[in-house]
């Protein structure tokens, strides 16, 4: 099979995009297939041809997840050109050309359902959830919305932070709070505030993130994601982090997080757990594969956070971790990926 990987792009998770999609292109080369690695926002810049890219080798440095999220002026700014199109030259050219587009992408660039609709205009199949269902679960204010009387969610407040009005925020919000923009993955952004000083350092940085956000009622308990493939839930993984909570270096770094699958818990609450993830995936209109995340109580009660469309496939990724406790391998999550998706485009899903 032909199949194109779309990474990279231009939005905060794109060092984790880049990962993913080297890790799904090697995987897929590994098992025979003839397979492209693209960065959506580079596109063909610099390359001879589009059929270059299908026995390109794969860069070891986009394997590997950097600490810090990327400057993303210094990635437009390589681009060498003025456009503002966040698409390269060639991107379309060869998805038309490809039996299969993989997208691992993430964020705003990818996750949000515009390329999902563009890749529907062209025709081309692609992996994963369709325009709508992956629009929905990317506003964490809008899929709480839509699941809060189905499934336990903390509660919220969804704000526009300004400037003006941190003062009047910082006044009114009660403390703990998890601070998360609206749209943003990879734990970009997100504070638990437990003080004044905190909560400050958190709407500031929400206001330099767009100003969209959403202000969490903070729930003790231990930290459980749950992966659906098709229309099953994979076993719960639980999320231990050696220091501090689950940010974006204890995400990606090796070693910086205990990660137990299956989780360490009793049947009903693994039952519980898949049933909520289940519900989520279906109430938004998910298809083929999706994570949720949650929190859980000491007595059992899972309280639903939010839910990832396109979740990492990096090495030290959740969903592939899930995948193997149920005895599937990477590069079979991948093809298993990638045959559900070629069915849910028939379907029109």
């Amino acid at each position: 099979m032909k199949i194109l990987v779309l990474a990279g792009g231009l939005s905060p998770e794109r060092n984790v995009s880049l990962s993913s999609g080297a890790m799904v292109c090697q995987a897929l080369r590994e098992r025979g297939h003839q397979v492209a690695l693209m960065d959506l926002f580079y596109g063909l810049d610099g390359a001879l041809s589009g059929e270059n890219l299908y026995v390109a080798p794969i860069p070891d440095a986009f394997k590997r997840v950097a600490r810090e999220a990327p400057d993303l002026d210094q990635v437009r700014a390589r681009r060498g050109d003025s456009s503002p199109s966040v698409i390269g030259p060639g991107v379309f050219e060869m998805c038309a050309g490809a039996d299969v587009v993989y997208l691992a992408l993430h964020g705003t660039c990818g996750e949000d359902g515009r390329i999902q609709a563009a890749l529907d205009l062209l025709g081309v199949p692609y992996t994963g959830s369709g325009c709508l269902g992956s629009a929905i679960a990317m506003d964490k204010d809008l899929t709480k919305r839509l699941v809060a009387d189905q499934v336990k969610t903390p509660r919220w407040e969804t704000v526009t932070v300004t400037e003006e009005n941190i003062e009047d925020l910082m006044e009114r919000t009660k403390l703990p709070v998890v601070v998360k923009p609206i749209a943003s993955g990879s734990s970009i952004g997100v504070y638990i505030a437990t003080s004044k000083e905190e909560l400050r350092q958190a709407l500031e940085e929400s206001v330099r993130l767009g100003g969209r956000t959403v202000l969490e009622e903070y729930i003790k308990g231990r930290e459980i994601q749950v992966a659906v493939l098709g229309d099953e839930a994979l076993p719960s993984i639980e999320i231990i982090p050696k220091k501090g909570f689950y940010d974006y270096a204890n995400k990606y770094q090796p070693g910086a997080a205990t990660e137990v699958c299956p989780s360490r818990i009793p049947s009903a609450w693994e039952k519980a757990l898949g049933e909520a993830a289940l519900t989520v995936f279906r109430t938004i209109g998910l298809s083929v594969y999706a994570r949720a995340d949650f929190i859980v109580t000491k007595d059992g009660t899972p309280y639903f956070l939010e839910i990832n469309t396109l979740p990492g496939m990096t090495p030290t990724s959740l969903v592939p971790q899930e995948a193997a406790a149920a005895g599937i391998s990477y590069g079979g999550l991948c093809e298993t990926i990638i045959q559900k998706s070629l069915e849910a485009r028939k379907e029109g899903l």
